[in-house]
């Protein structure tokens, strides 16, 4: 089969090389899929610099890809919930990556079935991006009726976090450029916040949540909006010693990280807020509950690029250095 795997780690040059290789090995529990489509992320190129080697320490070569979607081709003696030829999609788990290729084997815990409306490479924009905001919220513990502020709502993270949140039963606040502001009110924010003619910081107060999609500077700025006991969740800033933990990493790690991220443990204190940093991890139990809220909203993700499986180091450098209105997506058909 096609495959696209990390040679070595270069922080200066991306560049997959286009292998053919077995089919990969199935377990009793697992599930061989044929990909259809996969999406492309800033993850997969933090991969490929080397960036989360303190958190995951892939060995090399690898094959790329974190989320995609397919068709079950091949069932394990222990699976019980799918069958051949049931579409599914998945964000892999973190020892197991490899959704850029034709073929991959994961176990059936990390999948769910895809809403029929979606097409595959809507699908495939999915799974990543909706598990990381289902899992930020369970971080927070947030609860129905609280209100939740979304920072820069307006892009890809944001057009799934609104609506996710919104039938959590919150409040969704949200800010960014004054274009958006009609699409973001109607996926079910109650407010939205011109960045350029209104600060945030002045006219909220006494929020419950905050996500941070945006990190640097921000990640304070929205501290300094939530009440007394609030929760802030970044998916851009800093991992530190509580994250460490609660990924069980080794004791060293657990040490450095907390290192690094004391910053933000001494802005929680002085804002009396909690601050949580998130990795998202495979989980198709929630994620068969986004494809229901989904089926349920005909929620549809952003779709900024499509490129054919031989054309993914122009589409991980589109993600790199490309403005994006969306999800990049490859697809597997051959030319």
């Amino acid at each position: 089969m096609r495959a696209a795997q990390v040679e070595q780690y270069n922080k200066n040059n991306i560049s997959l090389n286009l292998i053919d290789i077995d089919k990969p090995y199935m377990g009793e529990k697992d599930v061989l899929i044929r990909v259809v489509a996969a999406g492309v992320n800033p993850l997969d190129n933090m991969i490929s610099r080397g960036e989360v080697k303190m958190i995951v320490p892939y060995k090399l070569p690898l094959i790329a890809g974190n989320e995609f979607v397919g068709i079950v081709t091949e069932i394990g003696t222990k699976v019980g919930k799918f069958q051949t030829g049931d579409r599914v999609f998945a964000r892999l788990p973190l020892d197991r990556i490899g959704a850029f290729a034709e073929y991959v084997s994961v176990d059936e815990a990390a999948l769910a079935k895809v809403p029929e409306y979606l097409s595959d490479v809507e699908a495939a924009a999915v799974p990543l991006t909706a598990l990381t905001i289902m899992q930020a919220l369970e971080l927070m513990k947030a609860g129905s009726g609280k209100t939740i502020f979304i920072s820069g709502g307006t892009g890809g993270v944001g057009a799934m976090a609104i609506p996710i949140s919104k039938a959590k039963g919150l409040n969704v606040i949200t800010n960014g450029s004054a274009e958006n502001k009609d699409r973001v009110l109607e996926l079910g924010a109650s407010r939205f916040i011109d960045y350029k003619t209104e600060d945030y910081t002045k006219s909220l107060s006494d929020i419950d949540y905050a996500l941070d999609t945006l990190g640097k500077d921000e990640t304070e700025k929205q501290m300094s909006i939530l009440k007394k006991g609030g929760k802030l969740v970044s998916l851009r800033a800093m991992p530190n010693g509580a994250f460490a933990k609660r990924m069980n990493l080794a004791k060293w790690k657990q040490f450095l990280l907390a290192i690094a991220g004391r910053k933000f443990d001494k802005l929680t204190e002085k804002y009396d807020v909690s601050y949580d940093f998130i990795f998202v991890e495979s989980n198709g139990k929630q994620l068969q509950e986004v494809a229901d809220i989904f089926e349920k909203l005909k929620i549809k993700p952003s779709i900024d690029k499509v490129y054919p499986f031989e054309d993914v180091n122009v589409a991980l450098d589109k993600v790199a250095n490309g403005r994006s209105k969306g999800k990049t997506v490859i697809t597997m058909e051959r030319k």
